[in-house]
């Protein structure tokens, strides 16, 4: 046959748009004005591996099929897309070459330039990796996992040129692309080699030719070639590799000194082969070495005297992968096959010496056209367009030549318009020759003409027709492949109307064309060798007038092509006697298997609901070809769902088969009735089993899903059913969760469930509703999309996005398994919930008496919607924020004259109020503790610190402290500090740290105390770890005070427990107590001594150092250096802190350091045992490092007023949780008055928070508890005050009262501390308790106490130590319920706040304890709390230290900084609830189980969200509960960890939001609070009964159904149906009566919750109207019925729920009662009529169809239709032969149970009619 003519498509003229980007820029270009060079690209190679779509603009330009074009002059590299630049890189020298590679196991491609020293990796993402190059590399190549680079001998001077990425083919005819040479000669020696090598070779002389960069963080290795079973390193610098493939391993290179070719497989190195040197096993084991590659040749062809100018890959006609080589000098194309085994997973390539064939060439490029949707494994389809040497382009699919392309005749006369950027084409003469080819993409390629014009044309153009194409596709992959070559040829040959033969060819034109190949299959296997004359009447129908006529003309839009060649057809079946028999067979052959292929198309197509109008064509097609095949059951099969096509095709009597088709529908049906039985899965067609088969991939996703769903079995990557199929990964317990995972693994999402038949989804769609409820935890964000749980998959996404990529890629995935008209709502976007503004009304600070109400006071961020869904409407956090503003002046209530005494009495009370205001800040910072998320882009401002005073009596007036009589700055000097720890803990950035260009942007020109809290307060979030030693060398030399206190704290809560050096000399540094001898003497603040000692234990925590443990216990002993002999105590006790936080809870371990410890510790502490004399262990080692200082110790006792509270705390956090009985028992409280006596009081308190930290397990939050704290002595004592019978003592009475406060104060401490941040409703009731019998004993405030504690204590007791322990059981109390804003407990607070100022008893320590209880209670603005790990205890113990300062400069006992330390104690166990469709948070009720412990048995409780969730070492389950919203589960293991902190992959709550979905007919908690709207029928019963289904009831009241559908549901499609089918203007009764029943169906499907339902609800609805009016009208509605298998499926589906084959727990999704109506409706249209059962008669005797007039034929025919698809009726051949069996058995009795026997499918109706109409007669 001779070959096929068609025309290019010209696109333009074209030039490279680099060139234009450059003219467009106005930058003039180098010297060499011609040095440049391009490639262009397939968008896909840019692309990740597993991308498919992306809605980014980076992967919306991927997603751009038009190519890319990388442009490269000098060092500049221009990407562009058409005529748009994308990226644009500058390199620091020239660019040899870029090329693109993927490498390793990353899927993202990358852009690999190389440069004379370096190779630049760029990635898509835009970080930029460059690796430097210690030898010369001439070339790099792209291999699948990695890099090949090719050295350069030391010898030889190289000259490197920029080759393109395919390969330098172009230099012969390119006049555009001059090739730059720059030479330059090695300038680095050769020792480049790995370690790896060194290993192998023990020498360096030794080089590799080759290198493999296999990851960007190694160095490239060698690579080795296979040598006689040898692994030899490449060393031959001869072998210059040419091409290499980037999707199989494959690599061609030419040697010009042997002049031969060879090609290359890369492998891997296995045991079995032996390496060079063999004492490398030996040297490092295997599981040690990385995976390393060798090149094993497996062809060589001698006698080319320069390499091949183009190497690709392309297809055999057989679809196996070739490798082509172009040789110019002999043109010729040189093809080998290639050929592939799979051993262990492994892909093994070889050639075969006799499977190579040369064709013709001066040009060849590989081109996708032939198949462009099919892939042969990894490769596509691709043909080879060549240029042979007589100037004709032609198109070889392998070694067959398809067709011949020519340019355009209009080429000349037309201008082509500009596409790409490409010029327009000038005026050209007719003779153009075509004299080279280029850059080939897909199917463009550039065609060079002899006028040195460059032209980019299509081969074949998009849009094509899909029919065709998938036709043709299902040609190639199901036919043998000498049957598809031959089909090919016939497709692409020169016939009448040549598939694609003009280049504008439409739609229509290529599925004719296709007709018309086979038909023309159908000629040549009936037609004698000599043609047959057409007459005038032939020649007609065959035109294309007359198949455009009777489109045109037809009656029921189905296409008349049924006239196909019907009566040249007829005709040449009349005159077969001169056909060739051989030729006949092969043809009959081809078109049996063709039939097969097609008809598995078909089949395929039944299943999309948009392509109807496909499969009706495609009936017609086939039904021509079973006709002609003689197949009977075919031709049957097609007629019965186009029923009208019963007119045109008329089985004959002769070559009747009775070959049965495959009918997807029954399939399907069988799968429901009967599961996956041998006998279904044998009835699959070979093709849609077949590995990768893409046409029908359609029909096997839904056979495989099934399958699943039947109980199929997974068998490797295929089924037990004989599919393939991919599953997602995820667990799985029950068939429905597989075939949900299996539908994410095959991107089978909404979109696609929409497209197929209603009956069809109906399994699909109840196992998406089985696994809604409950999913596992462990499935893909796209599972959970797909189950309609965009809660569980926002949670799954924010848990798995390590990183941009990821999460682009998830979220593609989300779109992806979307409905369409979900898809504008990706990705979720979450608000900020501590960002935005307090613009609500209620939560405005309103200061009526402020006189600027504009002043900013450090807690304006503390409003958001998260708040405010937490307070509700109260008050709560703006009465906080009055309570703590420090930022206005206080009003002072005075008289309105006043006189000179007046202002005597303001200047005392302003004194006291500015003692308050200076407090405030340590509140603050509590309370506004990280609640700006920002962006640290900005200066740091903190809010001021006014002690001004203002007087409402008289306008407001503004008073001043007296300078005269205080120093206001000293009195400003620690207050400003912590009002800059308080601004600065306000910080919480969103990416997670502080920049240090940041700090240092801050840092003041001189050193003040804002500066210094700020970093104070960065430290204590962390993030000072970004300071370099220069800059903290810097900060202490300026020799500030507060500075470097703040920053050596800060410093060390950042290193906490990494004991780094360099930070720890810096604090040694200001201990001089221990630098050395030789060390100049530094005078030191005791103050910063004491800081640095804090700090050192900050540093070292926990790691219970022993030499920093022996320094910090003599500190503990030592008298300061310092000139301030009153802060000693302080000193000691920061000394004793900190040897309790290095050692913090290690008390137990280290048993033989710590007895040492331990006894000078209670020598410290003072003692019965130790008063009288000294310990003889400690005479001899105290003294070891007392340098210069003495210890403090008046003869031979210890000083035990300054050493004790020290001493105590550090055994206290030393031996904390340990349960020590040893210690505890050497702690004792005194039992006797003389002990009393002899211990002060307040170091007894000292003695029992020890105690009870020690013996953590034993704290009980009980009355009793506390009375077991208090000895017998001390309850007499107490109990006998108020009896006058007894004679008690002054001073008895005296000390068993300050005894019996103390006692309490300390356990109430304990107590605090042991149920920090629980909430425990015991804990807070026996505090409060005791609190206010405090505060009643000072001044009686509540008579309602009923409790029976002693009285009258205050006589004994100096009021300020009542006042200190009133205080701290408030504070302790507050530490319990830190972050719950507790009512009660917060109106004490603020009492004792009012009353304090009232009384004058407020000292500066007493206010800034109730400062900071306050900022406790509402910690972080109610969003943290507190934890009770070891180190936090430890930071809430130095908070809490019960010595309170006197003023606010005020650092003798406790250096005040230390008060924020509770900071390192926080946790952010906050959780709110994200509602996923509005992005609002919202109220929802958790069920939250706790483990069991010692003190209660594992209990569950209820939380409304948002709130603060128990601690992680007890939280086992959190459970979103109650009716509204879809259940959630997270299961955790508790274990003894902090919190997750910001930003942690591993965090189950995501950083505290909890994506909710609220399930469609109940209202959130916002909006319904109680519960009475969500009552949905009522409501909607409501709605229905008020309208009764009548138009005019307009009134302004009246409510729609759109509008009550809105308030439920935020699903688009429930909100427009309600709009466009429930509209009450329809007057007609059939419309109520559809209305009726949309109301229905819409009450169904939101009251459970499946929108989806609609769309199956309407489409079985109107299927069953559309079938009745059928049957009573005249008129034709329905021409084929495909609706009755679809609505037999569904059947199906109710019957296999409703006998339990398909498991549910409520039920079928769609109602039983529902389906069965409509089976009892398709019956009763079925009842067989006297007609119907003539009809039926004919049928089944002699598979004729009703022949009536037109109109009527057709609607007896395509009733009948319905019967036999309704019914099962077998084909009339397969009736005929059954009843011809049974009448040859002459049974007497009933044949009906036989007929049932021998034909299973068919229902019990039609088995009686076929008894009644055939057997009876």
């Amino acid at each position: 046959m001779p070959v096929g003519v068609r025309q290019l498509t010209v696109l333009g003229e074209f030039k490279p748009f680099g060139l234009i980007a450059e003219a467009l820029d106005g930058k003039p270009p180098d010297t060499s004005t011609d040095d440049y060079d391009y490639f262009l690209f397939d968008p896909v190679i840019a692309r990740q591996r597993d991308d498919i779509l992306d809605n980014d603009a980076f992967a919306s330009a991927l997603s751009d099929r038009r190519e890319h074009e990388l442009f490269i002059r000098g060092n500049r590299i221009i990407w562009s897309i058409g005529s748009r630049i994308f990226k644009r890189f500058t390199l620091p020298s020239p660019v040899i070459k870029a090329c693109w590679c993927r490498v390793g196991d990353n899927s993202e491609a990358l852009l690999c330039v190389l440069l004379i020293d370096s190779i630049t990796i760029y990635t898509t993402s835009g970080e930029v990796v460059s690796i430097p190059l210690p030898c010369s590399i001439i070339s790099m190549w792209s291999l699948p996992f990695g890099l090949l680079l090719q050295q350069v001998a030391e010898e030889n001077s190289v000259l490197h040129g920029p080759f393109p990425y395919s390969s330098p083919s172009l230099g012969s005819h390119d006049i555009i692309r001059n090739r730059r040479e720059s030479g330059h000669s090695p300038h680095h020696n050769f020792s480049f080699l790995t370690a790896y090598d060194q290993l192998i070779k023990g020498e360096s002389s030794l080089l590799s030719s080759h290198l493999i960069l296999k990851d960007l963080l190694e160095e490239p290795q060698s690579i080795y070639i296979e040598e006689r079973g040898k692994l030899n390193i490449m060393r031959d610098f001869d072998e210059r590799t040419i091409w290499t493939s980037d999707v199989i391993p494959l690599m061609a290179s030419y040697n010009k000194v042997k002049m031969q070719h060879s090609v290359w497989v890369a492998e891997v190195i296995n045991s079995s082969l032996e390496v060079e040197n063999g004492s490398l096993s030996a040297t490092i084991p295997a599981s040690v070495l990385p995976k390393r590659f060798f090149f094993r040749r497996i062809w060589q062809g001698k006698g080319a005297q320069t390499a091949a100018s183009q190497v690709f890959l392309a297809t055999d006609d057989d679809s196996a992968p070739v490798i082509s080589f172009l040789f110019l000098e002999q043109k010729k194309l040189l093809s080998l096959r290639l050929q592939s085994v799979e051993i262990n997973n492994e892909i093994l390539y070889d050639v075969k010496p006799d499977m190579s064939w040369s064709i013709p060439a001066i040009a060849a490029a590989p081109v996708i056209v032939t198949q462009p949707s099919v892939k042969v494994g990894l490769l596509p389809y691709t043909d080879i367009i060549v240029l042979a040497p007589e100037n004709i382009l032609l198109l070889y699919s392998g070694k067959q030549c398809l067709c011949r392309f020519l340019l355009p005749s209009s080429l000349g006369k037309e201008s082509i318009s500009c596409n790409l950027g490409f010029s327009k084409a000038s005026s050209i003469s007719h003779d153009l020759k075509i004299v080279g080819l280029a850059d080939a993409v897909e199917a463009r390629i550039n065609v060079k003409v002899n006028n040195r014009k460059i032209f980019r044309c299509a081969l074949r153009r998009n849009p094509s027709s899909s029919l065709a194409n998938d036709c043709i596709t299902a040609m190639a992959e199901g036919l043998s492949p000498s049957f598809y070559s031959h089909f090919l040829i016939l497709l692409w040959g020169d016939n009448e109307s040549g598939y694609l033969s003009e280049s504008n060819s439409t739609v229509d034109s290529e599925w004719n064309s296709f007709c018309d190949t086979i038909m023309q299959m159908c000629k040549k296997s009936s037609v004698v060798s000599q043609e047959i004359p057409k007459s005038s009447w032939e020649f007609l129908l065959d035109s294309k007038f007359h198949r455009n006529y009777c489109k045109i003309n037809s009656m029921i839009g189905l296409s008349s092509d049924v006239a196909l060649d019907r009566i040249g057809l007829d005709s040449m079946r009349s005159s077969m006697d001169g056909t060739k028999s051989s030729e006949k067979s092969f043809y009959s052959d081809l078109l049996g298997e063709s039939l097969n292929s097609l008809h598995a198309v078909y089949e395929s197509l039944k299943m999309d609901n948009l392509r109807r109008r496909d499969l009706e064509l495609l009936a017609i097609l086939l039904c021509d070809v079973a006709k002609f095949l003689g197949e009977e059951c075919y031709l049957d099969h097609y007629v019965r769902d186009f029923p009208a096509l019963c007119k045109t095709f008329r089985m004959g009597t002769d070559r009747l088969s009775s070959k049965a088709p495959f009918s997807l529908f029954r399939w399907l049906e069988n799968c429901l009735q009967r599961g996956c039985t041998p006998d279904n899965i044998n009835n699959l067609p070979l093709v849609v089993c077949k590995d990768g088969s893409s046409v029908v991939s359609w029909a096997r996703k839904i056979v495989s899903f099934y399958s699943l769903l039947s109980g199929a079995k997974i068998i490797g990557k295929k089924l037990s059913s004989g599919v393939s199929c991919n599953i997602a990964s995820g667990s799985f317990c029950s068939n429905e969760e597989v075939t949900v995972l299996a539908m994410v693994g095959e991107k089978f999402g909404l979109k696609e469930l929409d497209s197929l038949p209603s009956g069809v989804s109906l399994p699909l769609r109840h196992a998406l509703d089985k696994c809604r409820e409950s999913p596992p935890a462990d499935w893909p964000a796209a599972a959970y999309v797909l189950v309609g749980r965009k809660d569980l998959a926002l949670s799954c996404l924010t848990r798995s996005c390590k990183s941009k990529q990821l999460e682009t890629q998830t979220n593609v995935n989300l779109v992806c398994m979307s409905t369409p008209y979900m898809i504008h709502l990706y990705p979720v976007t979450i608000p900020s919930t501590v960002s935005e503004t307090d613009g609500l009304e209620s939560t405005r600070l309103e200061d009526t008496d402020s006189i600027d109400g504009s002043a900013t006071d450090g807690m304006e961020n503390i409003f958001s919607s998260c708040t405010q869904l937490r307070y509700g409407r109260d008050l709560r956090l703006n009465e906080v924020r009055r309570l703590l503003c420090s930022a206005r002046p206080v009003a002072i209530q005075t008289s309105v004259n006043p006189s000179a005494s007046d202002q005597d009495l303001q200047q005392a009370q302003l004194w006291q109020l500015a003692q308050r205001t200076t407090a405030l800040p340590l509140g603050r910072g509590a309370f506004t503790l990280a609640t700006i998320y920002t962006l640290l882009t900005e200066a740091f401002t903190v809010p001021k610190l006014v002690l001004a005073g203002r007087l409402p009596a008289q306008q407001n007036a503004t008073v001043n402290l007296d300078p005269s009589i205080r120093n206001i700055q000293e009195l400003k000097s620690w207050p400003e500090f912590h009002n800059a720890v308080a601004a600065g803990l306000r910080l919480a950035p969103l990416q997670g740290k502080v920049c240090r260009t940041w700090i240092i942007y801050n840092k003041p020109e001189e050193p003040n105390a804002v500066h210094a809290g700020l970093l104070l307060a960065l430290g204590l979030h962390g993030f000072l770890r970004v300071l370099r030693i220069t800059d903290i060398y810097q900060y202490f030399s300026q020799e500030h005070e507060s500075t470097t206190a703040g920053l050596m704290l800060g410093l060390a809560t950042s290193y906490r427990g990494t004991m780094q050096p360099s930070i720890a000399k810096c604090l040694y540094v200001h201990i001089p107590a221990h630098h050395p001898s030789s060390y100049p003497e530094l005078e030191l603040p005791t103050l910063l001594q004491t800081a640095a000692l804090m700090s050192l234990g900050l540093l070292f925590e926990g790691s219970a150092h022993p030499q920093t443990m022996q320094r910090l216990l003599s500190e503990i002993g030592r008298r300061s250096g310092g000139d301030n002999v009153l802060e000693r105590e302080g000193y000691a006790v920061s000394a004793g802190f900190s040897l309790g936080l290095v050692a913090l809870g290690r008390g137990e371990d280290t048993l033989g350091l710590m007895d040492t410890l331990v006894d000078r510790l209670f020598h410290y502490i003072g003692g019965k045992e130790i008063r009288n004399e000294r310990s003889p262990l400690l005479a001899t080692s105290v003294d070891e490092h007392n340098l210069g200082t003495g210890q403090m110790m008046d003869g031979t006792t210890v000083n035990v007023d300054v050493t004790a509270p020290g001493a105590m705390i550090a055994l206290a956090l030393m031996f904390l949780k340990s349960e020590s009985e040893v210690i505890v028992s050497r702690l004792t409280i005194p039992q006797t008055n003389f002990d009393l006596q002899y211990v002060r009081p307040d170091f007894i308190m000292f003695r029992v928070i020890a105690r009870n930290l020690i013996m953590w397990g034993r704290i009980h939050p009980s009355k009793d508890w506390i009375q077991s704290q208090i000895p017998e002595i001390v309850k007499n004592g107490v109990n006998s005050l108020g009896d006058d019978a007894m004679d008690i003592d002054e001073m008895d009475a005296e000390t068993a009262v300050q005894a019996y406060v103390n006692i309490v104060a300390g356990a109430c401490i304990s107590l605090g501390l042991r149920f920090a941040g629980t909430k425990d409703g015991n804990a807070q009731e026996l505090l409060y308790e005791y609190a206010v019998y405090f505060l009643n004993e000072i001044k009686l405030v509540s008579t309602t106490n009923r409790n029976t504690f002693p009285k009258g204590l205050s006589q004994y007791v100096d009021r300020g130590t009542f006042e200190m322990c009133l205080h701290l059981i408030v504070l302790s109390l507050s530490v319990v319920m830190a972050g719950s804003g507790h009512l009660q407990t917060f109106r004490l607070l603020r009492f004792l706040r009012n009353r304090s100022s009232v009384d004058g008893h407020a000292n500066y320590g007493i206010q800034m304890v109730v400062s900071l209880a306050i900022g406790f209670l509402f910690l972080g603005g109610g969003t943290r709390t507190f934890s009770t790990s070891n180190s936090s205890i430890a930071a809430l113990l130095i908070t809490l230290y019960p010595q309170l300062p006197t003023g606010p400069n005020d650092n003798r006992c406790h250096l005040q900084a230390f008060r924020h330390l509770y900071v390192l104690a926080t946790e952010a166990r906050w959780l709110q609830t994200i509602d996923v469709d509005t992005g609002l948070p919202v109220y929802a009720p958790l069920e939250v189980t706790i483990r069991e412990t010692e003190h209660y048995s594992e209990t569950s409780f209820c939380e409304i969200t948002p709130c603060i969730l128990p601690e992680r070492s007890i939280l086992k389950t959190v459970r979103v509960c109650g009716p509204r919203y879809w259940p959630q589960v997270i299961e955790l293991v508790p274990e003894n960890e902090p919190w997750w902190s910001l930003g942690d992959r591993n965090d189950p709550f995501h950083s505290g939001i909890l994506h909710v979905k609220r399930k469609v007919g109940a209202c959130s908690y916002v909006d319904d609070p109680i519960g009475c709207q969500s009552l949905l029928s009522r409501a909607m019963h409501k709605v229905f009964g008020s309208t009764s289904l009548r138009a005019g009831d307009d009134g302004p009241t009246a409510i729609t159904v759109d509008q009550l559908v809105s308030t439920f549901s935020s699903d688009p499609s429930l909100i427009v149906f309600a709009q466009l089918f429930c509209d009450l203007s329809w007057n007609s009764k059939s419309d109520v009566d559809f209305q009726e029943f949309c109301l229905q169906v819409l009450f169904e499907c939101i009251s459970k919750d499946r929108p989806a339902l609609l769309q199956v609800y309407l489409s079985l609805y109107t299927t069953i109207g559309t079938l009745a009016e059928q049957v009573s009208s005249s008129d034709l509605l329905v021409g084929d019925s495909l609706s009755l298998s679809n609505l037999k499926l569904a059947l199906s589906y109710n019957e296999a729920v409703l006998t339990g084959r398909l498991t549910t727990s409520n039920g079928s999704i769609v109602q039983s009662v529902f389906l069965g109506s409509l089976r009892k409706r398709v019956e009763e249209l079925l009842n067989c009529s006297e007609a119907l059962k003539n009809d039926l008669r004919n049928y089944l005797k002699s598979g004729s169809w009703p022949d009536d007039d037109r109109s009527r034929g057709v609607k007896s025919s395509t009733i009948l239709s319905w019967y036999l698809q309704w019914f099962g009726v077998a084909a009339p051949a397969t009736v005929k032969a059954t009843v011809d069996r049974i009448n040859h058995m002459n049974i007497s009795s009933s044949r009906v149970p036989l007929l049932c026997l021998l034909l299973p499918g068919t229902h019990i109706n039609a088995i009686e009619e076929i008894n009644r109409l055939l057997l009876s007669s």
